[in-house]
């Protein structure tokens, strides 16, 4: 969790614009399950989270939600999909790019829910220290 926060933290934002709840996914630079983590940080910190993601990282940001959604972390608000015109330098050209956007909030359940995996998480690391 330790590598999340400083990963959150030496973040580069493009701009300013930017919405600071929005991760953007990506299929190959970060393992499923680190996007997880983070989705439930950002859901703690801002109450919602956008997954945004192209191309081929849409089936990452899907199993992300539903992930969320189906242990009881999240509630799906808004799906959107679009297209986007990527410019392509090695054809010199605009290539369109599918795009899609979920944003998720936290459910009901969700404090109790990070409370519990936290005692869990501190129950394992006494044992390993005993």
């Amino acid at each position: 969790m330790e590598e999340i926060t400083d990963g959150v933290s030496n973040m580069n934002l493009a701009n300013d614009s930017q919405k600071k709840n929005r991760i953007q996914v990506s299929n190959t630079k970060k393992p499923l399950f680190f996007y997880v983590n983070l989705a439930k940080r950002y859901m703690q910190q801002y109450n919602d989270v956008e997954l945004s993601a192209l191309g081929m990282a849409i089936a990452t940001v899907v199993t992300v939600a539903e992930i969320l959604k189906n242990n009881g972390f999240a509630v799906e608000k808004k799906i959107m999909t679009t297209t986007v015109d990527i410019k392509d330098d090695s054809r010199g050209r605009p290539v369109q790019k599918a795009k899609i956007e979920i944003t998720l909030v936290k459910s009901e359940k969700f404090d109790e829910l990070m409370a519990a995996a936290n005692e869990e998480k501190e129950a394992a690391e006494a044992q390993v220290q005993s």
